[in-house]
């Protein structure tokens, strides 16, 4: 199986992370997870954080020779902004980990929590992620995200080819593929700025290349969708996942909501659509995976709500800490991270085998099955 952990604090010396899983003779270097890293770091409506932190991450362990070689791999990525100490803070943000962190853990200090519940954290996961497509992409498997929603205004356009929708996405300063809705996006993000205020918005990440069948119906735990919204909503400020057309599949009649199944025997198995958006049954359909994510607004607001201060009890504004009008952007490469993770698992699960050439040999092998399958 396919496991990482992560630690260290948003103001500490650094982030540490493992992963554990990978299979023996796979190329991998730095500039493979420093170039995630660098995609993280970008989108308009960012804070100051990001002038500060060029974000690099150096290989410890699990690489010889440029190949990994089977063990745990860890990774080491420096903060520059960091704080050996800080005074006491005890206002709590509403929509923030730090008053039910206090409270659960007995602190009278709420920095105590938010170093480790900051979504620099997910600068961890990308890392981890990016270990993890570089996996898939030996088997042709391809990550991609785009902002579909900022402040309730809605992506209407896109690209028809799931393929083409990474390179729009990556020549946009917000990732949104459709340039009229970005525009308006974008004059948003300014006036919430001028406020003091921040947006929330909804990312779609977009997999192509699976091969059908990774995950299981046997198990409820095993299910691909049930593990790709748990990775999903792990993400800091996410609030909702759908997959496919999810909730507006709700209200189709059946003949209107299921993909219809095809046969060529140059392509084998398909579909004529794609409403399920790339599963069925906890599996893959070999269709595109879609998997849409809602993130709520940032909870650090320049101009604070009301609070409480948890050691005298009066009442108090919120504390103010650097942060972003809108990190919806980041969070969509975050989130294209979370799926390398669980489905590069999927794969190791499938495929097995402790060498790269042994999972390609069972891969190419199952390939030739799924293309025609069961003889007459």
């Amino acid at each position: 199986m396919v496991r990482f952990l992560t630690a260290g604090e948003s103001h500490g010396r650094g982030l540490l992370v493992v992963v554990e899983g990978m299979p023996a003779g796979m190329p991998l270097a730095e500039d493979d997870i420093n170039g995630q890293l660098a995609r993280r770091q970008q989108g308009y409506g960012r804070g100051g954080r990001m002038q500060i932190e060029q974000d690099r991450a150096e290989i410890y362990s699990g690489v010889m020779g440029g190949t990994t070689i089977g063990a745990p791999i860890g990774l080491l990525i420096g903060n520059k902004d960091w704080r050996r100490e800080e005074p006491p803070l005890t206002r709590p943000r509403p929509g923030h980990a730090d008053l039910a962190g206090a409270l659960k853990y007995r602190f009278n200090d709420v920095r105590r929590v938010l170093e480790r519940s900051s979504a620099r954290e997910t600068t961890a996961r990308v890392a981890a992620g990016a270990v993890c497509r570089t996996l898939l992409a030996q088997f042709g498997i391809a990550l991609a995200s785009h902002v579909v929603e900022l402040g309730g205004i809605a992506a209407a356009r896109r690209p028809e080819r799931p393929e083409d929708i990474g390179p729009a996405a990556e020549r946009s300063p917000l990732r949104c593929v459709d340039p009229d809705a970005e525009a308006r996006m974008i004059a948003a993000i300014d006036q919430a700025r001028e406020r003091g205020d921040t947006l929330g918005g909804v990312f779609e990440v977009v997999v192509t290349g699976l091969p059908v069948g990774l995950g299981t119906y046997v198990h409820w735990d095993r299910r691909l969708d049930g593990r790709l919204a748990q990775a999903m909503m792990s993400i800091n400020a996410m609030k909702g996942v759908e997959i496919g057309q999810g909730f507006a599949e709700a209200r189709l009649p059946g003949s209107a909501a299921h993909d219809e199944i095809l046969y060529d025997r140059e392509r084998g198995f398909y579909r004529r659509s794609n409403q399920a958006g790339g599963t069925e049954g906890g599996m893959t359909t070999g269709e595109p995976l879609v998997v849409r994510v809602a993130m709520k607004p940032l909870s650090t607001l320049r101009s604070p709500l009301a609070s409480v201060d948890i050691v005298t009890k009066g009442r108090v504004e919120a504390a103010v800490v650097r942060s972003d009008v809108t990190a919806v952007p980041a969070a969509g490469v975050i989130g294209e991270a979370m799926a390398a993770i669980v489905l590069a698992d999927a794969m190791v699960e499938k495929f097995g085998g402790d060498s790269l050439a042994e999972m390609r040999a069972a891969h190419e092998a199952y390939l030739r099955w799924v293309r025609t399958g069961p003889e007459a």
